[in-house]
């Protein structure tokens, strides 16, 4: 984060329009003047009712475009034009001249329009492509088809995170890795300069609380464009972030040239915590933690996958902490980068997902590596996060017919193991699940996905040896077994009070009173389990055709808030 008033919002009201027939860019919408008869609210998507067109059937590919006021600069700024994320397919103009185009529905990209500017107004255009049709298409919980269905929602199409502009210096920092280490009492710290001078320093200095906890000038390797270093924190007074102390050190990153003048200054925290699987166990900073989580869709009913503020994110955990979790399993989207903050913040462990496809192809293998790289990569810094999950439930796996999906054997177990290793080479500091609820080929923990009723719960988590017994799908790959990891039933319950979308086979309770009583029958199952290491509830709220939540849609509780924590809040054994 850069503190020096050199940034622009560029959310709001854009013109819009639908391009059914693919016309735009043979037509050439991309010049100026650029002016469309609709407007539409950035970042809402037009399927939401926050964008003001609330458009849901077919529209693969849809048209932004905004005027704004190029910053004054002087011949050493650039100027960098920012995505939080564009679902699938984007390209962007500046000035009827291509800036940057990035496939991937959930990450950022940023394209250095300096060269693009003119003096006074500019135009920025957007073109967005999202084959709704594909089932290929890394998209999660969206559905493929025109109305949502099922366990399904609905689609997002375009713009759905925040778009931004700021002005740097030339010789700036364009990316920064840190990695505590609690055994040690330090942060290794790696940042990327964006460009090179001879003479550059860079100095890291790390606070808690308004003081001082460390300071370290950092190597250069010019060759990568890289400093790197560790800050060495005083270990009698460390402080460790835990979900019910969530310590977070200040860190200010300097970048001198050769005069000794500060050309790039910037801003950002880190945790300092240790996750590992040792015993069975899942411990966090030595210390055994039992995961109390929560199944998080991350959907809202007027803004679909945005929400509609940054309050909305943070009353999410909020709650979710007031019902006694102690974290998520983010379910099939890599969300906000804001929510991330906010659970670093408040204390609040996180399961990191990537979004899903539905059919497997050379194109699909392509489209979810890279972008979950992109996904991993961003979100890297961030505490909260203890677990990365690849694959849900073998999706992607198998290849969808009109009969349901049929099992791809040895597929399969390559692609899960492939996904297991890519995720532990770009990061070996959490744990990392392969595929999440069956069928598991490598992995740190062994997830299990059970909806039976407790006395089914009850004779599946008595022992290993239960647990483990044949099951359809089965826990393990063939070729695979179990070998120690701690197990955790990451999916139970969802429990539903009112009629579910069609083919949904989830549990009826009727009303507040029976929800209570079925919410703790299996809950008390698991907290009495000899074996488990953590749970997961389906799920937060309501969404779609899934109205499972303890929350409804509109974050309103189906159960007094405190008579949830009783049930979820409580010691295991």
């Amino acid at each position: 984060m850069r503190e020096d008033g050199r940034w622009w919002c560029l959310n709001g009201v854009w013109s819009f329009a639908f391009d059914d027939g693919d016309a735009g860019r043979r037509e050439r919408w991309h010049e100026p003047p650029a002016r469309w008869p609709r407007e539409i609210v950035v970042p809402f998507c037009p399927e939401s009712e926050l964008s003001g067109i609330g458009e849901g059937s077919y529209h693969d590919v849809v048209w932004y475009g905004r005027r704004f006021e190029a910053p004054e600069r002087s011949e050493r700024d650039r100027v960098l034009l920012h995505f939080g994320a564009v679902d699938y397919l984007a390209s962007v103009w500046v000035g009827g001249q291509l800036a940057a185009t990035h496939e991937g529905g959930h990450t950022p990209f940023c394209a250095d329009i300096t060269n693009l500017l003119d003096v006074g107004e500019n135009l920025v255009v957007v073109r967005a492509e999202d084959p709704g049709r594909d089932p290929s298409i890394p998209r999660g919980k969206q559905d493929w088809q025109e109305q949502p269905s099922q366990i399904y929602y609905s689609r997002t199409t375009g713009i759905w995170q925040t778009v931004w502009m700021e002005m740097v210096d030339r010789l700036h920092l364009s990316d920064l890795r840190l990695t505590p280490d609690l055994d040690a009492a330090a942060v290794h710290v790696v940042a990327t300069l964006a460009a090179h001078e001879p003479g550059v320093r860079v100095r890291a200095t790390a606070s808690i609380g308004g003081e001082p906890a460390g300071q370290a000038w950092l190597s250069l390797d010019e060759a990568r464009s890289e400093a790197e270093g560790a800050i060495a924190l005083a270990s009698t007074t460390l402080h460790a972030w835990s979900p019910d102390r969530p310590a977070l050190y200040d860190l200010t990153i300097e970048l001198f040239d050769a005069a000794g003048t500060v050309r790039d200054h910037v801003k950002s925290y880190f945790g300092v915590r240790k996750i590992e699987a040792a015993g069975g166990r899942v411990l966090l900073n030595g210390e055994p933690l039992f995961l109390r989580l929560v199944l998080d869709q991350g959907y809202w009913p007027d803004g679909l996958m945005t929400a509609p503020s940054d309050e909305a994110l943070r009353t999410d955990i909020e709650l979710a902490k007031a019902m006694g979790f102690n974290g998520a399993r983010k379910h099939q989207k890599v969300e906000d980068p804001r929510w991330l903050y906010w659970a670093d913040r408040l204390g609040f462990l996180v399961w990191g997902e990537m979004a899903n496809a539905h059919h497997r192809s050379p194109r699909y293998l392509k489209r979810i590596t890279g972008e979950w790289q992109s996904a991993i990569t961003r979100d890297y810094n961030h505490p909260c996060i203890i677990a990365w999950v690849a694959l849900n439930e073998s999706w992607g796996g198998h290849v969808l017919g009109p009969d349901g999906r049929s099992n791809a054997g040895e597929f399969l177990a390559a692609h899960a193991s492939a996904m297991y290793f890519l995720t532990r080479s770009l990061d070996d500091t959490r744990l990392v699940v392969s595929n999440d609820g069956w069928e598991h080929t490598f992995s740190d923990l062994c997830t299990i996905h059970d909806y039976g009723s407790p006395e089914q719960l009850a004779a599946r988590v008595a022992s290993v040896e239960s647990l483990l017994s044949d099951t359809a799908p089965p826990v393990y790959a063939a070729g695979f077994g179990y070998s120690g990891q701690p197990f955790v039933v990451s999916e139970y319950g969802g429990l539903f009070c009112e009629t579910p979308g069609e083919g949904i086979d989830y549990a009826l309770v009727a009303g507040a009173e029976e929800l209570e009583r079925s919410l703790e029958a299996l809950t008390s199952v698991l907290h009495s389990s000899p074996i488990l290491a953590g749970f997961c509830y389906t799920q937060l709220t309501d969404v779609g055709g899934e109205p499972n939540g303890l929350l409804r849609a509109d974050r309103t509780p189906k159960l007094e808030l405190e008579r949830i924590r009783r049930i979820i809040d409580r010691a295991p054994g």
